[in-house]
């Protein structure tokens, strides 16, 4: 809230001491207030840099997110020209200067008129080359101040994400529940054992090795999804109907590590209990580099110990999703009230 608090201020001072920019550099501020404020020029001017500054919150907010970050390019940079044209042409339009001012007394025919004092750069070519200059700052400004934002975005949201996969996925009821169930395989001298061990042991060695990088095979993070949700079979047997299909070869396909779990882990949260009337389906399909990827599940009674820090969460995932692939995701979410579906399209290129 004060961080908050303190941008707004400075925004607020930014935009006031740019604004008095007109004034400051009129040539006739020498002569007072008042001789500044009869020259038409100084309200084109005062105009022109409101303009600008709706230009600079426009293309910080709207533009740069909306087709910049996406790679419209060619639709940002048009809409940019035409508001450089707009912000151009408008002040002149509605504040277009006389021709030439009335003559000073002591005024005989013959003798040049008197001049109008215009604003520095007025007219012409200089005028033009004062637009693009503004334009072009304003413009670069929002810019990287937009792009060093995301960056710091995209950079906090890396450490925060690598600090929960620790925290979330090899969580104490997840790993606690596991081992129990490793530990009756064990008394029964099952021959599941060994196997259980060996999932335990690979998807921990997922998380920890591998889920710190920024893109991880595709492969991996599917046998991550497959293990663990074997090892919940392990734990409820065949009580609970289950549906794990992926369709389509994952080779050569690269994607953010742990992204697709959440959705998973968040179905046997609130989808899996022996004495309800469960049931999650799972279904991947890979076709070429686009991943489709949709969860149901039927929303029962929560068990005790499931709802406890379990999972990143979707609403993270939605973050993460927007930072690394801002145009190449679409996800859906329904929730009935009695079943839950996520539906989401990712493009891996």
């Amino acid at each position: 809230m004060k961080n908050r608090a303190t941008q707004t201020v400075i925004h607020i001072a930014g935009c006031v001491l740019f604004l008095a920019l007109p004034f400051l550099f009129s040539p006739d501020r020498s002569r007072g207030f008042f001789s500044v404020i009869r020259n038409p020029g100084y309200f084109s001017d005062l105009t022109r840099y409101i303009f600008l500054i709706l230009f600079f919150y426009l293309n910080y907010y709207f533009l740069i997110p909306r087709f910049y970050f996406p790679e419209k390019y060619v639709q940002y940079f048009l809409i940019v020209i035409l508001c450089f044209i707009a912000i151009s042409a408008i002040p002149q339009l509605f504040f277009r200067p006389p021709m030439e001012l009335r003559p000073p007394p002591g005024f005989s025919p013959g003798r040049e008129p008197f001049p109008r004092r215009e604003m520095p750069g007025g007219g012409g070519w200089g005028m033009l080359r004062q637009n693009i200059f503004l334009f072009l700052a304003i413009f670069f400004f929002s810019l990287l101040l937009r792009i060093s934002n995301r960056w710091r975005a995209v950079e906090k949201e890396k450490t925060g994400s690598e600090l929960s996969y620790l925290k979330a996925q090899i969580n104490p009821h997840f790993l606690f529940n596991t081992l129990n169930s490793i530990y009756a395989l064990a008394i029964e001298k099952s021959d599941d054992t060994a196997t259980a061990i060996v999932k335990l042991s690979a998807m921990m060695r997922y998380v920890l090795a591998d889920a710190g990088n920024d893109y991880v095979p595709l492969e991996k993070e599917i046998s991550y999804i497959n293990d663990y949700v074997e090892l919940q079979e392990l734990r409820f047997g065949k009580a609970v109907p289950l549906e794990l299909s992926v369709t389509g070869s994952p080779a050569g396909l690269k994607i953010a590590p742990l992204l697709l779990i959440t959705f998973v882990e968040n179905a046997f949260k609130y989808g899996l209990n022996a004495e309800d009337d469960a049931f999650i389906r799972i279904a991947i399909y890979i076709e070429d580099a686009m991943l489709k990827m949709q969860v149901y599940n039927r929303i029962v009674k929560v068990q005790q110990g499931m709802a406890d820090g379990h999972g990143v969460g979707i609403s993270n995932t939605k973050s993460r999703l927007d930072l690394l692939y801002p145009s190449r995701h679409e996800l859906h979410i329904k929730n009935t009230g009695k079943d839950f579906t996520v539906l989401l399209t990712l493009n891996l290129q």
